[in-house]
């Protein structure tokens, strides 16, 4: 769907130079969703792995960072052992939907009301992002830290269009529970990609 040379804005990575390639495809659904455009999986063009590789090999970027959309719609396989083979560090963005193909080095795992995970994203998650759009996301949340590994890095990130309602609320949930850590949308307040 696209892709550019922008630096992480969330996450345990935040802060870091990154190339995103965002997908298209989706079919999780989520009301909130800020890339609506993604869903669709055919209205989008296609490219070679090959292709791909020119953009990041053309930037600096440490990390390249697939998204979506839904991203493990494709067989990612290829893709993920180019960004490896290139010597940058393959980072993937999914709800957990799919299954996983490809090698990561980094799994920021997102799972969504809107549709369950596979069992399998438990225990390959390094990062587990929830959005909080309700304060019924908080035990939600808690539900999911429990099926992931003792490593996995805990994030409770605010839904954007209710961060202002939402925010004080995580900020106590993360105090409440300091294995949690508070995620921003750090590119959105910047206003990058």
């Amino acid at each position: 769907m696209e892709h550019f040379y922008t630096l992480q804005g969330e996450g345990a990575w935040a802060g870091t130079p990154a190339y995103f390639i965002r997908l298209g495809g989706c079919d999780v659904g989520c009301h909130w969703c800020d890339v609506k455009e993604s869903w669709p999986i055919d209205v989008h063009p296609s490219f070679e792995v090959e292709q791909m590789a020119a953009w990041w090999q053309a930037t600096e970027a440490p990390l390249v960072v697939v998204t979506g959309g839904e991203p493990f719609m494709h067989n990612l396989e290829a893709l993920a052992e180019a960004i490896r083979a290139s010597g940058r560090r393959a980072h993937i963005e999914t709800s957990g939907t799919h299954p996983l193909t490809g090698r990561w080095d980094w799994v920021t795992f997102s799972p969504k009301k809107f549709k369950d995970p596979l069992p399998a994203f438990y225990p390959a998650a390094h990062e587990l992002k929830v959005v909080a759009y309700h304060k019924s996301d908080l035990p939600w949340a808690l539900g999911h830290a429990q099926k992931v590994g003792p490593n996995c890095q805990l994030y409770i990130q605010p839904e954007w269009d209710k961060r202002h309602h939402i925010t004080p609320l995580l900020i106590d949930f993360v105090k409440e529970h300091p294995r949690w850590r508070l995620s921003l949308q750090t590119h959105k307040y910047l206003h990058i990609p």
